[in-house]
């Protein structure tokens, strides 16, 4: 359009021109992206899973952008500190989010009071990792199966106790929903993290405990703990002989833990398909899966907007089972 017909355009059509205005700051935001360094708000400790899937994933992405992406810690609040963070920042995607089941998916239900919308506040950009959810039994209960363990449940109702990182967390609704298909009672001991929990199974004051896999793997070579099965559709590749949920027990059963990345609401479409195409790029590559290591946490890409659909609506079914909510 030569300038005498695009003089004309903007007279005839106002309207469209104010539009045009409009969109020239993010086209020119879009043309330099990104300038400067990326924030990753990781909203859980540093040392737990989600930071640990997090580090790898902004170190590889830094990479292929040709700027650092920095993580920064921000946690409480079932990981709702962080995302209340991320939904207030500036939508031109230098500040994305570490969302995790959790962020995405359960808080919805489990909180009363949210300070932020998990779909309407965040634009889904891609997903990055996935775990499974290990049911495992002190080896001196006797326990060496999921059959085994629905047996003597259903012998001894709400006599066996099961340990979990919390209440609200993927372990104990996962523990909920497995109590619900089995038809039977496990008593539920809530502790404040995955470790504590850990060390009181070992040390026979619970039997049973549910929680991602990879906080209870180095403990199955020294024989103290059995490894009953896996809450994920697939067997993991970390222990390839242990059955899942579905296989053993209760068809259907799928429950896991897993990560992605959001950024504020309104982010440019432009910016948004860069993200969407360099994480997806950064998940699917050999070096993203080395460096997560052989510890049950592996790669995830599918349809993030679809994933957090129908896993908002099976968790929120485990938040209803187990009758918990949170302040």
């Amino acid at each position: 359009m030569n300038e005498t017909r695009m003089r004309r355009f903007l007279v005839t059509f106002p309207v469209a021109a104010g539009a045009v205005a409009a969109l020239a700051p993010w086209r020119a935001l879009a043309d330099t992206y990104p300038s400067k360094p990326l924030r990753m708000v990781v909203p859980f400790p540093a040392g737990g899973p989600t930071d640990i899937v997090a580090r790898p994933l902004a170190k590889q992405l830094g990479d292929a952008i040709r700027q650092q992406v920095y993580i920064d810690n921000r946690g409480g609040a079932g990981g709702g500190i962080g995302a209340t963070t991320v939904a207030a920042a500036t939508p031109d995607g230098y500040t994305l989010l570490m969302g995790t089941v959790g962020t995405s998916a359960i808080n919805p239900a489990l909180y009363k009071k949210l300070g932020y919308d998990p779909v309407a506040d965040f634009t889904p950009i891609a997903t990055v990792a996935s775990a499974p959810v290990a049911v495992v039994a002190n080896a001196a209960t006797g326990i060496v199966s999921l059959e085994d363990l629905v047996s003597k449940a259903k012998a001894q109702p709400d006599k066996l106790t099961y340990g979990s990182a919390g209440n609200g967390t993927p372990g104990h609704l996962a523990g909920a929903m497995f109590c619900a298909g089995a038809g039977i009672k496990l008593r539920h001991i809530p502790y404040k993290g995955s470790a504590p929990a850990v060390t009181d199974l070992l040390g026979g004051q619970i039997q049973v405990m549910f929680d991602p896999l990879q906080s209870v793997l180095p403990h199955l070579q020294s024989g103290k703990l059995t490894i009953l099965g896996v809450t994920s559709r697939q067997r993991a590749t970390a222990v390839p002989n242990v059955p899942t949920v579905a296989e053993a027990t209760i068809p259907d059963f799928e429950m896991t833990a897993w990560w992605a990345v959001y950024g504020p609401a309104r982010m440019p479409p432009d910016v948004t398909k860069r993200l969407v195409d360099e994480i997806q790029h950064v998940v699917t590559s050999p070096e993203f899966e080395r460096a997560l290591g052989n510890l049950g946490v592996q790669p995830l890409n599918v349809p993030l907007a679809q994933l957090q659909r129908e896993e908002t609506a099976k968790w929120g079914a485990a938040v209803r089972t187990s009758g918990l909510t949170q302040e």
